[in-house]
Order: C-alpha cells, then structure tokens, then sequence
C-alpha cells in the first residue's frame, strides 16, 4: 500500500467514541474491503444472541445462568426489580463502607484507622482488582495502600507479610471467593489468619467477606462476626466482576474514583450497543479478531500498552479472554478446540525484549497498541523539542510502522489519558468484544470447565498424597514399591514426585539414586 492508501484505509475505518475520547484503528489489518459486509449476517447473529443476554436470557446454557455483568454500570436495565435494587444497594454499601472506614468509624481494635488493605483472592478475584489498583494508585495521595494474596503459595504469602510486618494490625483483610471454596483463596486465608493469631491480633476483627449470599464464605462471616459482606452475584463470572463489589471495593477504600469507572464502562456499553460494525468498536474489534485468526485461533494476540500504568492490562486480558475463548467444544457439543492466546508487557520495554522476533520471527501474531496521548510526568526536554513521553509515543508509531512494513498486522487503541473513565471504559470494550467474538465462533463464552478439571484433578492429586504419607514407614520404599502397596501402580510417576516434594519440606527422607525407579524414601 502507498501512503496515499494507509491514509484512505485508516479514515476509512477508524472506530470513534466521541464520549470517551476513544479511538479504534484497524487499518493496520489486511481485511479486504469486502470482509464486513461478509460478515454481516453472523454479526447480526451475535447482535441479538447480545440483546438477549442483556434481557436477561440464558446466556450460560451449560450452567444455566443469566450473565448479568452489564447490568453493573446500569442497573436499571436489570431484567427484575429485585436486581436493580440489589446492585443500586451495592454501590451504596461500598462508599458508605469505605467512607466509614477512612472516617475512623470502622476502626481494628488497636489502632485508630486502618491503613492498608489486603485483598485475597485468585483469578478474576485478584486480577480486576490488580490492574486497577496500578492503573489508578498514586501513594502520594491514595487513602489506603492496597496489596494483594492471589495465590497458594506459602512462599510467597510470607513475602507479603514481611512487607506489611508491623502494620498488621492496621491492615483490612478482603477475602473473595464466590462460594467459599475455592482452595486457592481458603489457604490464603487461613494463612493469614494464623498470622494475625500469631501477631495477638483477631482476623475475623479486620476481616470483609466478598461471596454469594448463602455461601459458605457468606455464611463463616456472618457466624464469625466479621466487619462486613457484600455480594457476589451468581449471575456474574470472576473474569466479569471488576466492576461489581469485587473490584468496587477495594478500589474505593483505595481512593479511587469508582464512578468514573462505572460511568466509563457505561459509556462504553452505550456505544458498543449500537448495531452499526464501523461505530461499535467492540463489534469491529470482534470482527477483526475473526479476520486474523481465521476464525480458528490461528493467531495470538500480542498486547503492547505504551503507557507504565497499564503494565497489568495483558494480564487480565489474559484471563478474560483466554479463560472465555478456550473451549474445546461449540454450543452444539462439537469439537472445536478453539482459542485466542494473548500475551505481553509494555512499551517501550518490549523494544528491548521481544520486537525483534515480533519483527523478523515467525509471522504468528497480530499486535494490538494501546496509545495514551497525554504523556503526563514531567514535561522537560530531553533534545530540544522533545520530552520523554514523545520519545514513548515515537517508539509506538515507530513499532507500529516497523511492523506493518515487514507484513505484521497491528490494531491501534487511543485513548486520551489513563484515569478512571478510561480505565472503565476499556474494560467495558473488551468484556463486550469476548461475547460477540464468542458468538461469532458459537461458543460459551461465560463457563470455565477446563478450571474446573484442573480443581478436580488437584483434589484427586491431594487424596493420593495423603495414602502416599500413610504408606510411608521406617522401612526405606521405592515409589513403585509404594504404589503397589495402596494399589496405584498406574500412578507411580505422580506418586515418585508427590515423594519428591514431601522430602523436599521435610515431611519424608529420601535417598537419591540416578535411577528414579531405585531412589528410597523413609517418613521423618
């Protein structure tokens, strides 16, 4: 193409939102100019399987459950009253809390405010809430400092208490989970309660309970008393939830201007309704995937935020849509296996990581830059006429154009600044840009069966690790003799580096053989 051409193409197809500054350009992919109109029908399609779930339809047939995520940032469109008063009633529970707690109203036992907080949770829980707090945190001026648990990893729980050693008793636990038992976010807080224990403190004294009423998280803080609860609707997804008292919350008591971010997502929602593809960017941004990965996940996604504060935005949108795409079968059972991988981190960090493959390696992706076009920071000069952020935004363009001359597709997101309409507003994008994408596909974008099969598989891991223990004796054992012995032979592989790991955290001795099948293990 000629310049004359790239000139065409990009006011062609450039996908403005004017109430949000907002800006999609996919003139950078080589669609032919045919392709929408192709697409016409099946994005019709996606349209009214879109208006449907809004109403309230059963968007989830495998689980059998509304997908209400939508109704977050407008709640009268709630398909039941009851609804909308639940959300409106959310909202208003989350200031009036957060509010209470910087007032000194809410207070721990000990001191006269708390100061930090500390969410626990794993996925969606802790994801959202991330992305947010960096995107949005300044420490100079947020109310509390926000940290956060999202894993089962005791090493790395410690590490977070080390940082917050001596300020326990100034730190408000968030724990999230659904139902309650989710294992990742129980261990979590278990650990951490033992660590209050530890310190004299009591948990359930700064502890908030973020879970479906009549869970058994819901349930374990109203018996113990806890300092608050708030829901977690069944109609909602962890991938879905920023914008519900999982992320509102802690991004209140944090500082942050929650309206911005529903009033942003809203405004998003508003344009991303319209059933016009060139000024619905969530359709057009669908739409486009399609083009790309041929409809089958040929190609990954590389995210590439010119901007430190959105350093965690490839992050969740792993989730989001990886968690939402990646199916191994389409709504009539059939198998499809598809998927859209995504990675990446930030510019121009990635001019000094991996653009040089993206560049001249395998031509396997499509890139997708979001420009910021307030630079923000300092406004000096480092060459005559040129501050540090037109250096960033040059090495946007500059990769951009790099990219696209050596036959890389790229789509180009603008926004105006990094704040909390934005913020809303991009999350807003893409969570509509997953449902008509699936659509496109006929998937389930809203169930997560193969999270599910690896809980499974992990419990079934742990009930064999404890007739491993059991087994275990004075009397030095190979892992085939073991196996035989609790009758798993078929599993002597698992069992050897179930072996291997309580050795390793002194729970059993072993000795080491180079043969694997000859290595002896002992209890302690």
């Amino acid at each position: 193409m000629t310049a004359a051409d790239l000139w065409k193409r990009h006011r062609q197809h450039l996908c403005r939102v004017p109430a949000l500054g907002m800006t999609l350009d996919v003139s950078r992919m080589r669609f032919d100019e045919g392709f929408l109109e192709r697409m016409a029908s099946a994005m019709q399609r996606a349209f009214d399987a879109m208006d449907a779930l809004e109403r309230g339809a059963i968007a989830n047939p495998d689980e059998k459950r509304m997908v209400g995520h939508y109704w977050l940032r407008a709640p009268q469109l709630a398909p039941k009253p009851e609804i909308t008063a639940e959300l409106q009633k959310t909202i208003a529970d989350v200031k009036a809390f957060a509010a209470s707690v910087h007032s000194g109203s809410i207070r721990p036992p000990t001191v006269p405010h708390f100061t930090r907080v500390l969410v626990i949770g794993i996925g969606g829980s802790a994801l959202g809430p991330m992305f947010v707090a960096d995107a949005l945190g300044n420490p100079a001026t947020d109310r509390m400092r926000v940290d956060f648990v999202d894993n089962t990893d005791p090493d790395g729980i410690a590490r977070t208490l080390q940082a917050l050693e001596g300020t326990l008793g100034e730190t408000l636990c968030i724990v999230t989970s659904k139902s309650g038992g989710t294992p990742e976010t129980r261990n979590g807080m278990l650990l951490l309660a033992q660590a209050y224990k530890s310190a004299g403190l009591e948990f359930t004294r700064h502890a908030v309970a973020i879970a479906m009423p009549g869970s058994q998280m819901d349930k374990t803080a109203i018996g113990e008393n806890w300092l608050g609860r708030f829901p977690m609707f069944d109609w909602i997804g962890g991938r879905t939830s920023e914008l519900s008292a999982v992320g509102l919350l802690p991004a209140a008591l944090q500082g942050l201007d929650i309206d911005g971010l529903l009033a942003g997502a809203a405004a998003c929602d508003d344009a991303t309704r319209q059933h016009d593809v060139r000024r619905n960017p969530s359709a057009l941004l669908a739409l486009i995937w399609y083009h790309a990965t041929g409809g089958k996940g040929q190609k990954d996604m590389v995210v590439l935020p010119y901007k430190d504060r959105l350093l965690l935005f490839s992050r969740y949108l792993q989730q989001l849509i990886m968690e939402s795409i990646g199916k191994r079968l389409d709504l009539q059972g059939k198998r499809v296996d598809q998927g859209l991988t995504v990675y990446g981190n930030k510019g121009s960090t990635d001019q000094h990581a991996y653009v040089q493959q993206l560049r001249e390696g395998v031509p396997n992706f499509f890139a997708l830059f979001i420009r910021v076009l307030e630079s923000g920071g300092s406004a000096l000069e480092v060459e005559p006429g040129v501050t540090a952020g037109d250096y960033l935004h040059g090495f946007l363009l500059g990769t951009r154009e790099a990219l696209f001359e050596n036959e890389r597709e790229s789509i180009t997101i603008t926004i105006p600044r990094v704040e909390s309409r934005t913020v809303g507003a991009l999350i807003a994008l893409f969570e509509r840009t997953v449902g008509l994408y699936a659509s496109l596909l006929g998937i389930n974008a809203y169930h997560q069966p193969g999270v599910e099969a690896g809980k499974k598989a992990a419990a079934s891991i742990l009930a064999l690790q404890g007739k491993v223990f059991a087994a275990l004796s004075t009397t030095p054992q190979t892992a085939e003799q073991i196996a035989t012995a609790i009758g798993a032979a078929e599993s002597t592989e698992t069992i050897f580096l179930l072996l291997e790991h309580l050795a390793a955290n002194r729970r059993a001795r072993e000795t080491i053989a180079d043969d694997p099948s000859k290595t002896t293990f002992v209890r302690v």
